[in-house]
Order: C-alpha cells, then structure tokens, then sequence
C-alpha cells in the first residue's frame, strides 16, 4: 500500500484557527508527549511575530517557556515552525538582525523545518528567504499559496508552480489557507502542479472554511500529494485542518497506508475538549457550503482572531458589513492572497471603512505602506485601483510614509539600547513586542500542565480533590480500587475540609 504521513496542526494552526491563539503554556504541556509519540512526521509547533505579542499582551505568559518547555518534552517527532525570517512575513516591521536571531534560537533548542515562501507566490523572494533559512540551520518547505480571483487562473498555478520548484526546495505545499479548494479544483489543478515540479515532494494544508477540507485532502493524495496536515479534535474542522481521525480512516478505506496511531491521540481529543469547556472555547465542527467566503476570503488562522477582537469592543454584529466590505477592499487593492499580513491589511481597512461610516475617510499605516508598494512591489501597485491608491496617498501621512524605510538596526545597536547584558530571548522580545515586553514576562511563573493526557486517572483524581460537592469518592476497575474523602481539620481560623485518601 501507498504510503500516506501526517504533519500535526494541532498546537499550532489549530489553535489559531478556533481559539484565537489563546491556547496556553499549560494546555500544550499536556498533550505535546502524546502528540510526539503518535507517529507524525512532523508537528507544528510555533509561529512567531504575532503569536509572540499574544503571549506577552494578552495571556501575561512568557513565550520562550513554550517553546523551551515543548522542544523539551518532544523528543521522537520533529517540530517545525511556521514562518520565513523576513520580518513582513512574520507580522509586523523589526529589523532583519532580529528575525535572524529568532530563527537561531529556534534551531538551537532543536526546531529546524519551517514553512515558509512568498505571499505573492513570487520566486525571487521566496529565494532569498530559503537561502537566508538554509544558512541559519532552518529546512523550509515552501509554501504555493491557492486563492480565488480574476488573476489566479491555471496558467499563473502553472507557471508560478515552475518558477519555485527550480529552487529544489525540500518540500513543496499547496496551502489553501482560506479553505476555498473544492474537490474537482483540487482534482484539476494539483496533479498538474506536481507535475511541474519534477520529483520534488509534496505537502497539502486546506482549512475547512468552506466544509471541504476532509475531501480535498482525499483528493490531493489520489493526485500524488504524501504529506497531509491534520488536527485533533477538538482542534479539527470548523476553520482549522481536517480531524486526523476522519482523514486517516478514509485513506485506509481507499487503500492506502495512513501511517499514525491514531487511537493514542484519543487522550488529547479528550483533554482539549475538557479544556474547551472549562474555558468556554469553541469546539471544531464541520461547516455548512457558504458561497461569501469566496468573497472576503479571509483565512482560516485570521476569523477567530478577527471575531474575538470585534467582541472586544462590541462590535461583533457588525461583521456581516465588515465582510462584504472586505471583499471591497480585496478587490481594489488587487486581489492579493488573502494570508499574513495581506489578510489583517485589508481586513482592518474594511472595518475601518464601515466604522467610520465613509470609505477610506481613514486609513492606515498598513494601507499606506501597501500603496507604496511595500507589501508586494510592482505587483501589489500595478494591481490596485488607481483611484483608491491615489485617495489613500492624498494625505499628509502618506507623504510622511513616503520615503519611510523599515528598521534596520544591528544587534550590536540594539544591545546598546537595551544594555549590553540582554539575553538573546530578552532582545528579541523587546524589539518585536515592545520595550517593556522582557519586564512584564519577567516574573511569570514557570507554568505546569493544567491536566495530563497521559496520566487522565490522576486528572480525575485531582479535579475531584478541588470540588467542594463531593466528600467521598470511591472508583473501582478490575482489581484496582482507589477511596477518596475530605477531612476536617481544626486550625486556629476554624475547620477546613482537605482531600485525603481514607
């Protein structure tokens, strides 16, 4: 039998993509043994730029104890990271020095393949950043980002598909980060693709934003493709990848070789969904064909986050116009692949636009830097309606824009500010999140696994040992029997109930 191997999302995009990068230290820690041992070939396990400024501001946790943490505990399957070191690429302008350094230290702990490429599809790019990941230490395999518009017909598939593989990158992946592949496009297009690239193997990433993302992943295998990302639920589905489950069983089906112990993933399935619940996260279900989403097109690891900030600021009923105004604003800058930064770029113009109640009344730097051409050059401009590039660079920000170049200082330059004793992690952090980044993450605890896949009879243990509505708990299987009570000791503040084995 054919023989068909998995890269895991689940820690990673899967996160993104349902719980808006609000899965903790302590959630990972709890399920990456489980996920190391189940026979992936590889697993997605960190993205940085945004992902780094999520810890920081909004979970109060230092990122570098994931990552430390993790890569320590993985020890049979390797990690991968997701991302070039071109500081645009990564979300956010800092210097190339610093982006170098990032990419050191995440070989150094031993994360050494990466997903990476251009947003365009642009070869001369996507060279100079496998060069640049190659002589750091860092594998990529390189992204051929799929999108839906007047511009992205067969021919540019093809010829872009030609352009890249004459890099003999180590991989090739078709990502669909917007989930907009059908099965016969998935059918029509892919195997001409592949055969493009000659021997060069291939990868498939499709989100299921359109519902179809379990038999897209059918299809890429029939056409040729041998690495398919997947995620465990309940991380799976929705907007994220496909569940492993659903797609390793169908292979089978098929005749093919699903080469995962997907029954020792169910302890992970089983903890994720008891975090979901504690927290009140969303759990990945299948979703029903909608048509609109080839109109906005934003991504799959993009809408949670997008949709949790509206609720932030209690705008959530207005999404449907910020979608439609999306599509707008797609469609007069040029149709650009909707992925980071192009997707947050056009995105968070649309809701200004509706916010304020008049189009392009306000922009943002984002647009401004994108109407000069600074997120896709020659192609980005030439693409853009002329009238809305001249409305957004008639003001007196974009003149100030004009000739702005994005920082560039030595490392040697940023010791100087920071103080010549900062550790590599507190630079990096300081000069992607912000001065003060390294202060706050200071004194975080050094977090623990809220509960453990591996151990779910003492997750049980312990979660009974914290509710107050049980006093005796006995639990029996087979000759084993475990007796649980609460006694009451005195102290001098009175009695107090502790959990103690009778």
């Amino acid at each position: 039998m054919t023989q068909v191997k998995f890269i895991d999302t689940t820690i990673r995009d899967g996160a993104a993509s349902l719980w808006a990068m609000n899965m903790r230290t302590g959630h990972m820690l709890s399920v990456i043994s489980q996920l190391d041992r189940a026979g992936f070939d590889q697993i997605e396990f960190f993205a940085p730029g945004s992902r780094l400024k999520k810890f920081v501001r909004h979970l109060g946790e230092n990122p570098w104890h994931w990552v430390k943490m993790g890569t320590a505990l993985a020890t049979h399957t390797d990690l991968r990271w997701h991302g070039g070191v071109r500081s645009t690429r990564m979300s956010g302008h800092f210097s190339p020095a610093v982006a170098d350094l990032l990419i050191e230290k995440a070989v150094e702990l031993g994360i050494r393949f990466t997903r990476a490429g251009s947003n365009w599809n642009d070869a001369e790019v996507t060279k100079a950043d496998k060069d640049r990941l190659e002589s750091l230490g860092m594998t990529p395999v390189i992204d051929m980002i799929y999108s839906v518009s007047p511009r992205h017909t067969d021919d540019y598939y093809l010829t872009k598909t030609r352009e890249v593989a004459a890099l003999k990158p180590y991989r090739l992946c078709l990502k669909d980060v917007g989930g907009l592949l059908t099965p016969e496009r998935t059918r029509d297009l892919l195997p001409r693709m592949i055969a493009e690239a000659g021997d060069i193997e291939w990868e498939f990433h499709g989100h299921c934003n359109n519902g179809l993302g379990p038999l897209n992943a059918l299809e890429a295998v029939k056409a040729g493709v041998r690495y398919v990302h997947t995620a465990v639920p309940p991380l799976a589905n929705g907007d994220s990848q496909p569940s492993i489950y659903n797609v390793a069983g169908n292979l089978r089906v098929l005749g093919y070789d699903a080469d995962i112990d997907d029954e020792s993933l169910q302890p992970v399935t089983r903890y994720l969904s008891k975090i979901a619940e504690l927290e009140n996260f969303p759990i990945g279900v299948p979703h029903e064909y909608d048509q609109t989403l080839y109109t906005h097109q934003i991504p799959g690891g993009m809408i949670s986050n997008f949709v949790y900030q509206l609720q932030q600021v209690g705008l959530e009923g207005r999404l449907p116009e910020m979608l439609e105004e999306t599509a707008r604003v797609r469609a007069e800058f040029g149709y650009p692949i909707m992925v980071t930064p192009l997707s947050q770029i056009v995105a968070t113009q649309a809701a200004i636009n509706v916010t304020v109640g008049e189009r392009y009344r306000q922009v943002t730097d984002e647009s401004i830097h994108y109407a000069w051409g600074r997120h896709g050059g020659r192609e980005a401009i030439e693409g853009m309606d002329a009238d809305v590039r001249g409305r957004i660079l008639d003001r007196p920000r974009a003149r100030e824009l004009q000739h702005w170049e994005p920082p560039d200082p030595t490392l040697a330059e940023l010791r100087a500010t920071y103080g010549e004793d900062v550790s590599d992690e507190d630079l990096i952090l300081r000069a992607i999140v912000g001065d003060d980044a390294a202060d706050v993450v200071r004194n975080v605890d050094t977090p623990e696994p809220i509960l453990s896949a591996e151990q779910p009879l003492t997750a049980l243990l312990q979660e009974l040992a914290r509710r107050d509505a049980h006093h005796h708990v006995a639990i029996r299987k087979g000759d084993l029997a475990i007796t649980l009570s609460k006694a009451t000791t005195r102290s001098a503040d009175g009695p107090s109930d502790v959990a103690a084995p009778a």
